[in-house]
């Protein structure tokens, strides 16, 4: 008998007994956790009524389980899938995001291995309870995109005769020509204050003006005409550009530094102040893009794909009608694909003509590799001075036409989208020498121990072919850029490409040949990698 009471009083297997009690529950939790038993505890979550589930969430020590990640995500899955079956109202205070951007943090430097298998599940369960993470995670990675883009500015820039030089030494040469003009204009009014200051003001009444005769007007003219040569000079119209140029500067960093302190929020071992700034954003940068793709479609299936075309070049990939806010309608496609096909040709004709001319130079026949980062910088350079010309022009119509640059009415924004209609409209006959000489000299200032490229008129060629097909892909209505992370990490199938002759039995990338294109946060033609 007394074996009997003993078995009937005895814990059952599974755990049974502990779904009554809140405490006990999470004692229970804690000590599988202790253990690193996620599933079993997980099983316990699976059987806790509402109640029960909102007081355990309430006491859960969620940052030891965050510190345990990956290992934990089955049990934090458990949580989620729980809270979004029982669909509590209101819904209990989870701390959502900070799960969110600590799977950030994990797939900014992926070190464990089957990260992605043991965090999809989580990861799907968590948008599904809180669908508007995918629009923070969207932001955050845009933001740390353009805080990146906005480290390529700090370049040289050009003076009043079209040489570069760095934006400080501009300033100062600009500042010395007004300084000089001003003194000129300052000595001028001096001859003539016997003449201009102290007047009677009865002289200046409109009965007094229109007394004066013709030798009077015809010297009043020509002091006005000195003064206005002295000062209405085209070199001098430089300097507001100048100092906008050093405004972006300025606001470029402020966002970068702002990104960086996220960063240190989100990751204390990230050693910011030791690790370059591009390379620290890239990586979260890439971290959002795989949560966001981990946690599947929004809202049921994915939307309908379409292919670039029946002949997709090997470097192609297919193209999400819509993603992020942006639409093309299907006429948007064709010419979508004509774009591709304009990159792809670019590199598969134009890339190959300038490397057969840099082969033909004999200082640098055998230099395969400065070959190689010569074409590739100067696509990339391409892109991004051609970027910066479109935001310049669009900020020059701004102030002609006397609109605040930092305004967002809605007349200034259809401002701009007429702006930027007719740079696409025009983007074939748009007079982009400046740019073409900018790409060239960037290269060659850094190259001067070889001046033979300056000689090399197919090389010439190849600048004016990526200019002008950059300006015509970023000035589509759906923008196309280029992925900017060359870092030599692992090859990623979904945008790179292994060049043909290099090594299959690797995946460690050894150098970039051509940038992957990019449009509406998709890959529409991938990167050639060495490996």
């Amino acid at each position: 008998m007394a074996d009997s009471r003993e078995r009937i009083r005895g814990p059952s297997r599974d755990g049974r007994e502990f779904l009554t009690s809140p405490r006990q529950v999470l004692r229970r939790l804690m000590l599988l956790s202790e253990g690193r038993q996620y599933r079993e505890a997980a099983g316990v979550v699976g059987r806790l009524g509402p109640s029960v589930l909102r007081s355990v969430i309430a006491e859960l020590p969620l940052d030891l389980l965050l510190e345990h990640l990956p290992h934990s995500a089955y049990l934090l899955e458990s949580f989620f899938t729980r809270l979004t079956t029982l669909n509590t109202t209101p819904k209990p205070d989870v701390p959502s995001e900070t799960v969110a951007w600590q799977l950030v943090r994990l797939f900014a430097n992926p070190h464990e291995s089957g990260l992605r298998q043991r965090c999809t599940r989580l990861l799907q369960a968590l948008a599904q309870y809180e669908p508007g993470l995918r629009q923070t995670l969207r932001e955050r990675r845009r933001s740390f995109d353009n805080a990146v883009q906005g480290l390529g500015v700090h370049g040289l820039t050009t003076d009043a005769s079209g040489q570069l030089i760095s934006l400080h030494v501009a300033l100062k040469t600009e500042l010395q020509r007004h300084v000089d003009t001003y003194k000129m204009a300052i000595h001028k009014l001096e001859e003539l204050s016997m003449v201009t200051v102290n007047q009677d003001p009865a002289h200046s009444s409109h009965q007094r003006l229109l007394a004066i005769n013709y030798g009077d007007i015809q010297q009043r003219l020509i002091d006005n005409k000195t003064l206005l040569t002295m000062l209405d000079k085209p070199a001098l119209k430089q300097l507001q550009t100048l100092v906008e140029n050093l405004s972006t500067r300025v606001e470029n960093d402020k966002e970068v530094l702002t990104c960086v302190g996220q960063v240190r929020r989100l990751d204390s071992q990230a050693l910011v102040e030791k690790r370059p700034a591009a390379g620290l954003l890239m990586n979260f940068s890439r971290g959002c893009e795989v949560v966001l793709n981990m946690m599947g479609p929004e809202g049921g299936p994915p939307g309908s794909s379409h292919s670039i075309g029946k002949n997709t070049p090997p470097g192609g990939a297919s193209t999400s009608s819509c993603s992020d806010g942006y639409h093309s309608d299907d006429s948007g496609s064709d010419d979508g694909s004509e774009m591709v096909s304009l990159y792809r040709n670019l590199y598969v004709e134009n890339r190959a003509d300038a490397l057969e001319a840099l082969d033909s130079l004999p200082q640098i026949k055998h230099a395969h590799s400065l070959k190689g980062k010569i074409l590739f910088s100067m696509i990339v350079l391409s892109f991004r001075l051609c970027h910066g010309m479109r935001e310049r022009k669009v900020l020059e119509v701004r102030r002609v036409l006397n609109c605040p640059l930092d305004s967002s009415s809605e007349t200034t924004l259809s401002l701009d989208r007429s702006v930027r209609q007719h740079l696409f409209e025009t983007a074939e006959s748009f007079p982009l020498g400046e740019i073409e000489r900018s790409v060239f000299n960037q290269v060659l200032s850094t190259l001067h121990e070889y001046p033979c490229l300056e000689s090399c008129p197919p090389l010439t060629h190849y600048v004016s072919a990526c200019v002008r097909l950059a300006w015509r892909m970023i000035n589509q209505k759906a923008p196309y850029y280029l992925d900017m992370d060359f870092n030599l990490g692992f090859l990623r199938p979904e945008k790179h490409e292994r060049h043909p002759q290099a090594d299959r039995r690797s995946d460690l990338i050894k150098a970039f040949l051509w940038p992957a294109l990019m449009q509406n946060n998709q890959c529409a033609f991938k990167a050639v990698v060495a490996t």
